[in-house]
């Protein structure tokens, strides 16, 4: 049996980390959605409910971070295009002791905007944990992943639930 490399587009022959090339590509509109769910227990669900967080309005702060981060997703992630997002909508939710959160990103561009979706869901659940922290330490942030992308060469792809 041989030995078969696996290639990794940021990785160039000597094992170098790079930035991938996208220059000769072709600008196309691009959008992802991606999710994250944060268990935050009884208490801090009703407190979310009844807005009586001390620290103020959980769902307004983190959606507003999430926005934040999905812009700055190139400065975050290093290898990754800083890209002119177009678009970016958080939404939060509560279902029980859960706060779901769903995360748009949208761009006409050369690269794919499924990191800008995810960082959005990711900052949006750390801020929900930042707001709650001292109400609980026991929360947890769960799922954060990609549901949704579309655009570029592998065109349209959905999680299968």
């Amino acid at each position: 049996m041989g030995s078969r490399r696996a290639t990794f587009s940021h990785v160039d022959a000597a094992g170098t980390a790079r930035m991938v090339d996208v220059s000769g590509k072709r600008a196309t509109r691009r959008r992802a959605v991606a999710e994250a769910v944060v268990r935050v227990g009884r208490d801090v669900a009703e407190a979310i409910r009844t807005n009586s967080v001390a620290k103020g309005p959980v769902f307004e702060t983190a959606r507003i971070a999430g926005i934040q981060a999905a812009k700055r997703t190139g400065d975050l992630i290093p290898l990754c295009h800083p890209l002119p997002v177009e678009h970016v909508a958080v939404d939060l939710e509560l279902r029980g002791e859960e706060v779901r959160i769903r995360a748009e990103a949208a761009v006409t561009g050369k690269t794919g905007v499924e990191m800008e979706a995810l960082t959005a869901a990711a900052v949006a659940a750390l801020t929900v944990y930042d707001m709650c922290k001292a109400l609980s330490k026991a929360i947890e942030i769960r799922n954060v992943r990609l549901l949704e992308k579309s655009g570029g060469k592998s065109g349209h792809w959905m999680r299968e639930h």
